[in-house]
C-alpha cells in the first residue's frame, strides 16, 4: 500500500507540528548604509525601501528595527571624501567608526557587525590598494590596510567584523591582529565564498562603489566554480573564521548546501541587492504574491542550510512573521 503523506497535511495544527524549517527574526541581519550629513534619508531608485542615511536617521531606523524584534545590523559606510587607499576607513573619526560609537551608545544591546572592505571608500571603487602594473588589487598591501580598518572598528565598539574584500589570507592576518590587540573575543564572519556576480548592481548604487575601470573578477570567485567555492570557505575556516558566508544566495543554493555538509561552523547567506530588486519589481508589477514569495525565498535559504540571513527585506520579514504568529 502507498504511503499516506496527506495525513500530516490535513490542517494547520499538524502542518505546523511536522514543519521542518522555520523562520525566526533572530536569524536575520539588517544592513544599513551610513553617509555623512544630518537629516539625510535618501531612497535608492534601484532598491525601493533602501536608504542612504546620516547617523541621526540611522539611529531612528535602529529604534524602529528594535521595536520589530531585529537586534542585529550590518553597517556599510559612504564617506564624504574618497581617495586611492580609502583613508576614511582607516580613521577613528571615519563614518563607520562614528556611526558604530553613536549606535552602540544609544542602543548598547544592538549587535553591530561592520563590513570590512574598501570599495565604498576608494576613488577607484576597487576593494583595496591598486597594483597599477597588473591592473588589479595588491593582495598583501590590502591585507595591511584591512587590519588597520578592523582595529578601527573594534576600538569603536563593533561586536563582529565581516571582511568582504576576498583577499587571500585575510582571515588569518585579521585573527592574529585582533588577538594581539586584546580583541580575542571579537568574531570574524568571513565573506568566504563571494562570487563575481551580476546580482550586485543595485548595491553599487546605494554604496556608491562602481569600479572606475575593469571589474572584480581577479579577486572575487568565478560563478562557474563549485569545488573552488567549497575550498575557499574551508580555507577560511582553517584560518580561524567563526562564521562562513555565501554571497549571493538565490542562485547559489547548491553551494550553500555543499558547504553546510562540509563544515560544522555557522553559515550565513547574503540575500543581495539584485535579488531584492527583482522581487520588489515583480511585486510592483503584480505578477507574484509578494509576501508569500518573500517568505518562501527566505525558507529556501534556511532549508538549503543557512543558519542566518543578511537581507534588505529584514523589516518586512519581521512584520510578516509577527502577523503570521498573531
Amino acid at each position: 500500500m502507498f504511503k499516506r503523506f496527506r495525513r500530516v497535511r490535513t490542517n494547520r495544527a499538524i502542518r505546523e507540528l511536522v514543519e521542518e524549517t522555520r523562520l525566526d527574526i533572530r536569524d536575520f541581519i539588517y544592513p544599513l548604509f551610513i553617509k555623512n550629513g544630518h537629516g539625510l534619508k535618501k531612497e535608492i531608485a534601484s532598491m525601493p525601501g533602501v536608504f542612504q542615511m546620516s547617523i541621526d536617521e540611522a539611529l531612528r531606523e535602529c529604534e524602529e528595527a528594535i521595536a520589530l524584534g531585529i537586534n542585529k545590523i550590518l553597517l556599510f559606510g559612504i564617506p564624504e571624501t574618497k581617495d586611492s587607499i580609502g583613508s576614511d576607513a582607516l580613521c577613528e573619526h571615519g563614518i563607520i567608526a562614528r556611526a558604530t560609537k553613536e549606535i552602540k551608545k544609544a542602543y548598547p544591546d544592538l549587535y553591530i557587525i561592520t563590513d570590512l572592505c574598501f570599495c565604498e571608500y576608494t576613488d577607484h571603487g576597487h576593494c583595496g590598494i591598486l597594483d597599477l602594473e597588473n591592473g588589479s588589487v595588491d593582495n598583501d598591501a590590502t591585507l595591511d590596510i584591512t587590519v588597520k580598518q578592523a582595529l578601527v572598528h573594534a576600538r569603536a565598539g563593533a561586536d563582529m567584523i565581516a571582511p568582504s574584500g576576498m583577499m587571500d589570507g585575510f582571515v588569518a592576518v585579521l585573527r592574529e591582529a585582533l588577538d594581539s590587540e586584546g580583541f580575542v573575543n571579537l568574531p570574524i564572519m568571513s565573506y568566504s565564498t563571494k562570487f563575481a556576480s551580476a546580482y550586485y548592481g543595485p548595491f553599487r548604487d546605494v554604496a556608491e562603489s562602481v569600479p572606475s575601470f575593469g571589474d572584480r573578477r581577479t579577486y572575487q570567485m568565478n560563478p562557474a566554480n563549485r569545488r573552488e567555492a567549497i575550498a575557499e570557505s574551508l580555507e577560511d575556516e582553517a584560518q580561524g573564521a567563526d562564521i562562513l558566508m555565501v554571497k549571493p544566495a538565490l542562485a547559489y543554493l547548491d553551494i550553500v548546501r555543499e558547504i553546510r555538509d562540509s563544515t560544522l561552523l555557522p553559515l550565513c547567506v547574503y540575500n543581495v541587492s539584485g535579488e531584492y530588486a527583482m522581487l520588489k519589481a515583480a511585486g510592483a508589477a503584480g505578477v507574484i504574491d509578494y509576501d508569500r514569495v518573500l517568505l518562501e525565498t527566505m525558507l529556501g535559504f534556511k532549508r538549503a542550510g543557512a543558519d542566518m540571513i543578511i537581507s534588505y527585506h529584514t523589516k518586512e520579514v519581521a512584520k510578516l512573521l509577527d502577523k503570521k504568529g498573531s
